[in-house]
């Protein structure tokens, strides 16, 4: 099993391999949420792309630290790690959810490893950005699990699209972790901030949100592709948090022609 270390802390970082093309992709998954966040939509890049999925720390099979190294920028830097193990020193970087946050800072920090850059259902970080509402909030903490778990699923997905695919489900999170790591997700994700430094991504950006997305508001995916130099924004009608299952056929190939443009 591929695992990376990281430089600072020597955190073992799992990661898996796929596809058949000769440029790297990087796919950066939602908070607290493991490499299977991809598997649904995967295989329509696999043919194009050597397509890289890890688990973050804290989740899957990578280390789970119990200390306060948790962090949208520093997941950004065990991203690197993975990068330089496998001796890749350039790739495109696909991140949806907290992996769009991740992979803000991977561009911003690291200009020269990121080719092309595609920013799914993500936002820039609470001081600037638009956070989900009340009750929103109040609906993924209320004590019944299974109406938490409902209510989480109706965030991710339209009723219509549930009633025909009961599951199972990869984006509601990896149940193997442990509460501190959980937590480590919690405050880097809440913790993110990087308004001042898109500006200085240079790589060709794509912003991609889901019209009907509550969960992580719309409304920061025009905050992100104003503030991205030339940054292009598509925002797909009638799609929530998970536009990229639900409206697989669609998003695979707005990410697919972005990606495989020529320079």
């Amino acid at each position: 099993m591929p695992h990376a270390r990281t430089r600072d802390d020597d955190c073992a970082l799992y990661y898996e391999i796929n596809g058949h093309g000769e440029t790297t992709l990087v796919l950066l998954g939602g908070q607290a949420n493991n490499h299977h966040w991809w598997d649904l939509p995967r295989p329509d890049l696999d043919p194009h792309f050597r397509t890289v999925t890890l688990d973050y720390r804290g989740t899957g099979r990578s280390d789970k630290p119990d200390t306060d190294s948790y962090s949208t920028r520093g997941f950004a830097a065990d991203v690197i790690a993975v990068l330089d193990d496998l001796g890749v020193d350039r790739a495109h970087v696909y991140g949806t959810s907290m992996g769009g946050r991740v992979a803000q800072w991977i561009a911003a920090d690291h200009p020269a490893r990121v080719d092309r850059l595609v920013l799914g259902c993500t936002s820039p970080g609470a001081p600037h950005g638009f956070e989900r509402d009340a009750d929103v909030r109040r609906s993924l903490v209320q004590p019944d699990a299974a109406a938490a778990r409902r209510a989480l699923l109706e965030l991710m997905y339209s009723p219509s699209w549930l009633a025909t695919h009961p599951g199972p489900y990869n984006t509601l999170g990896d149940p193997g972790m442990p509460a501190h790591a959980r937590r480590g997700h919690l405050r880097a994700s809440a913790r993110h901030d990087s308004w001042d430094a898109l500006p200085l991504i240079a790589a060709p950006t794509l912003v991609v949100h889901g019209a009907d997305d509550v969960f992580n508001p719309a409304a920061n995916a025009p905050l992100l592709a104003d503030r991205i130099p030339d940054a292009r924004l598509h925002l797909i009608p009638g799609a929530r948090h998970a536009y990229f299952e639900e409206f697989r056929p669609l998003a695979s190939s707005l990410v697919l022609d972005f990606l495989r443009e020529p320079r």
